[in-house]
């Protein structure tokens, strides 16, 4: 890592219930992108109508996205920590998967190659959009507040999610009408102006400190070299063990969150032949319980601390996995369904606290950009690839309890993170 650590956002911005909240309705904004494209509808479009039922297709197109962002976000995580520009390429990114998501109401059958391109680009606008916005959380907050505060920010993800479901439900008419593919295809739009709306009060009401010092004449290059500079420190020269440990436990255990989201739709239509209906109906009982264990585990994150909370929930998770290979009914699947909601919205804010506690002040795009990027993204190239062939040659069973050892060395890891004082506060 190079370059001086500069003082905390925090110290330059007090926190306002105000700042949080626009900050939160960007978590509000975006998951109509996830919700609508990588989980309910698009997949389950792409693979039967566009792929022809193969998964693998689906499992390649979310890998390659999430190799792209990976590739992408430590540079421009450094870009922005050095240029003080954070907003700006959020802003950049929103644009590109907003866009991108409005332009899929165009793919039709056997259009693999644009559906995938097309697919890419917007997971790579949302993805790394997500460096960015994370990478503001110590800038709204106090240290003994980030896990609640991130709670709040996927609390709202969840009911963004629970939104843009009813308003797909009422879009949507029964499969055998005529024109069902196309209100399939008119979600995508409506998916794309959800976010863009949505996403509009954080870049109006949520300040960011501007870098002190001169710009540098190649901000890219100059990127480049403190992203390779913090891999080095973190990675090679291990200065930081415990920010070491923690990105590698988080890159295994969040690659099987991925894999879950990603092909959860696809489960429940092949397996256990629920409709339309029925899946979003699963999905808004998702995202009813993201919210309850995003609120509920944020507040005991900042009471027993992060790393705890993300043990107990690695241990939900490997109970999920096993679940789900013996689940046969519906009713099963659906109790499933509500104690993976608790877990995804839990464990996804309590790693996001961990890190920001665990984050050098001044260095927090810097990073985030590996939290969410090298670690974060680069980790779904492995998991949706791999549950993907052995859905294809052994049944999707089989592989749902496969993506149950990601969970289980994660935990492994995890235990050998030194968690920093909580009770320290930023002035």
């Amino acid at each position: 890592m190079t370059g001086t650590p500069e003082a905390s956002p925090s110290t330059l911005f007090p926190a306002t219930r105000g700042r949080v909240f626009a900050w939160t309705l960007f978590d509000f904004a975006n998951t109509a992108f996830s919700v609508v494209v990588v989980t309910v509808i698009y997949s389950r479009y792409f693979t039967n109508t566009v792929a022809g039922g193969h998964r693998w297709l689906w499992g390649l197109a979310v890998s390659l996205s999430m190799l792209c962002a990976a590739a992408l976000s430590p540079p421009l995580g450094a870009v922005a920590d050095y240029s003080g520009n954070r907003k700006r390429f959020l802003l950049a990114f929103t644009a590109v998967s907003v866009l991108c998501t409005a332009l899929l109401f165009f793919v039709e059958q056997q259009m693999i190659v644009v559906g995938i391109v097309l697919f890419i680009l917007a997971n790579i606008g949302f993805e790394g959009g997500l460096v960015f916005y994370d990478a503001f959380l110590p800038g709204i907050t106090t240290k003994s507040s980030y896990g609640r505060v991130s709670g709040y920010g996927f609390a709202m993800g969840y009911l963004g999610a629970l939104a843009i479901l009813v308003l797909v439900l009422m879009m949507l008419p029964p499969a055998e009408d005529p024109q069902y593919l196309f209100r399939v295809r008119l979600s995508f739009v409506a998916a794309a102006i959800f976010f863009a709306l949505f996403s509009i009060p954080l870049f109006l009401f949520v300040d960011e400190p501007r870098s002190p010092g001169s710009r540098p004449a190649s901000l890219i290059r100059t990127g480049f070299q403190k992203a390779s500079g913090t891999f080095r420190a973190l990675f090679l020269e291990r200065r930081h063990p415990s920010v070491s440990r923690f990105l590698v436990a988080f890159f295994i255990y969040n690659d099987g969150i991925l894999t879950v989201i990603a092909f959860a739709a696809i489960f429940a239509e092949t397996t256990l032949r629920m409709s339309d209906t029925d899946i979003i109906a699963f999905f808004a009982l998702i995202q009813t319980s993201a919210v309850l264990g995003s609120i509920v585990f944020g507040i005991i994150t900042d009471k027993i601390g992060p790393k705890k909370t993300i043990t107990i929930t690695l241990i939900i998770w490997i109970g999920i996995a096993v679940g789900a290979y013996f689940v046969t009914s519906v009713s099963w699947f659906y109790a499933v369904a509500f104690i993976a909601g608790i877990a995804i919205g839990s464990s996804q804010s309590a790693s996001r606290s961990l890190m920001a506690h665990l984050t050098p002040p001044g260095h927090e795009a810097e990073y985030f950009g590996f939290y969410d990027g090298l670690c974060g993204k680069a980790s779904a190239v492995i998991g949706p690839l791999i549950y993907g062939v052995i859905a294809d040659l052994a049944g999707e069973r089989l592989a749902a309890l496969c993506i149950g050892l990601f969970f289980l060395a994660g935990v492994w890891i995890l235990q050998g993170v030194q968690e920093p004082d909580r009770r320290a506060r930023t002035a």
